[in-house]
């Protein structure tokens, strides 16, 4: 997500960050360096225009010339104006009465039956117990879709006997989860290939009907520019009141985050960051922002492992760390706590400076089943006592996971060197501090 955007961004800050005076002209030759940037990310050109004026007017401010740090001032002015261009603040899912209508709009293809589910997920995250609606009466496969993914995440879906009428499903929906103790509808509506007049009248006609307090437009966040143009379209006809842009983690430029946000004035709301059910990750300005500039995201990060990570098994953790006791089962336990967490590339790039370091370098997940498979062919008693295996019993290590003596070697030497670590961070009587969210010390 946003690879281009964030590399250019990065060597662009480096330079700006080494400059010991900024006057008028470099100022303009920043700011025409920016504008460079974003519209190599497939950021519209008015869009760009627009940031790149605000951030030369702010930039020209004797406090900014004249400060003794003029490269941090410039990146603070940066970021600050790409915050406010995202939207500024995070913008939650608003809720009206029981049974609260959500609608999703968008067009085919941009992932919104799928993106509907992965809303239900995060909503029952939030004690809300939401009802998915078929209300896509078009697709043939969109209802039955839909009920795969509610018995997979447990959410109830409504189809309804009459499959012609969107009006007449969203009616007895309403009803349904009434009686049933369901207190907001997530409904899926129908979409096309390209925007047409029939799809607009279907769509204006069902959002007067259940009269949402929350309208959401999903867009395919790799289709640049044509998002802005979908999103435009459906403006004309309904009020939106957020956006979801999908598939952004194939998404290497990233403009349309930004274009779209720009031209529609609409706040986004969430975005869609890989293909399970839980890939799906509340929209912050400045999180974005912070990502955008290579400076990572450790909030985010935390929050993942806090949803994601066994507390319990946490707190076990910084327990034999604290009392020096951390063996290969606790090593392998742990892998296996990250892997929930998502792909490790993506866990990387919220860590501060780590995308840069690690630039060029090969990040497999595939590694953690290796070890995974080195270890679960130990015995209970050589995970819990790694100094027992000698050369005979590395051997057998190594056949028995079909990988080589070297492989099995290489893993104890880097898990001894992980225990020296842990004696350091549990050492000195156990003090330390402890990082939010982990039982861990540092």
């Amino acid at each position: 997500m946003f690879e281009e955007l964030t590399e250019r961004f990065e060597k662009f800050i480096r330079n700006v960050r080494g400059q010991g005076k900024l006057s008028e002209d470099n100022v303009r030759e920043t700011v025409r360096e920016v504008r460079r940037i974003l519209l190599q990310a497939d950021v519209s050109l008015q869009a760009a225009k627009s940031f790149v004026d605000s951030v030369q007017t702010k930039a020209m401010g004797q406090d900014v010339l004249a400060s003794v740090t003029p490269g941090q001032q410039m990146v603070k002015i940066i970021y600050d104006e790409l915050t406010a261009f995202l939207g500024g603040d995070n913008a939650p899912i608003q809720f009206g009465k029981s049974p609260s209508p959500i609608l999703m709009v968008g067009l085919n293809g941009a992932g919104k039956t799928t993106t509907a589910a992965k809303l239900a997920v995060q909503l029952k995250r939030k004690g809300r117990h939401p009802l998915l609606v078929a209300a896509d009466t078009h697709r043939p496969a969109a209802a039955d879709q839909l009920a795969v993914l509610g018995k997979q995440i447990d959410v109830p879906v409504f189809i309804g006997t009459d499959r012609r009428d969107p009006i007449v499903v969203a009616r007895a929906a309403r009803e349904y989860a009434r009686n049933n103790g369901l207190d907001c509808l997530i409904i899926d509506a129908a979409g096309r290939t390209t925007l047409n007049q029939e799809l607009m009248d279907e769509i204006a006609a069902l959002y007067e009907e259940v009269k949402p307090p929350e309208t959401l437009l999903v867009v395919d966040g790799m289709t640049g520019q044509d998002a802005v143009r979908s999103a435009q379209g459906f403006l004309e006809r309904i009020q939106l009141t957020g956006l979801i842009l999908t598939k952004l983690d194939g998404d290497a430029r990233g403009g349309a985050a930004l274009s779209i946000r720009y031209a529609t004035g609409c706040p986004i709301k969430f975005i869609g960051v890989g293909e399970k059910v839980s890939d799906l990750e509340a929209f912050y300005p400045d999180r974005m922002a912070s990502r955008i500039l290579g400076m990572g995201d450790i909030i985010s990060l935390v929050e993942k492992a806090q949803s994601t990570m066994d507390m319990e098994q946490a707190r076990k953790l910084a327990g034999k760390v604290a009392t020096q006791d951390f063996n290969l089962e606790d090593f392998r336990d742990q892998l296996r706590q990250i892997k929930k967490m998502g792909p490790l590339e993506s866990l990387v790039k919220l860590i501060p400076g780590a995308s840069q370091m690690l630039k060029g370098a090969s990040i497999d997940d595939g590694e953690i089943v290796v070890v995974e498979s080195i270890i679960d062919s130990m015995t209970s008693e050589e995970r819990r006592n790694p100094k027992v295996l000698n050369g005979s019993r590395r051997k057998r290590i190594a056949h028995g996971c079909g990988r080589t003596v070297a492989d099995v070697n290489r893993l104890l030497n880097q898990f001894a060197e992980l225990q020296k670590l842990m004696k350091r961070m549990g050492g000195k009587g156990g003090k330390g501090h402890r990082l939010p969210g982990f039982g861990f010390r540092h």
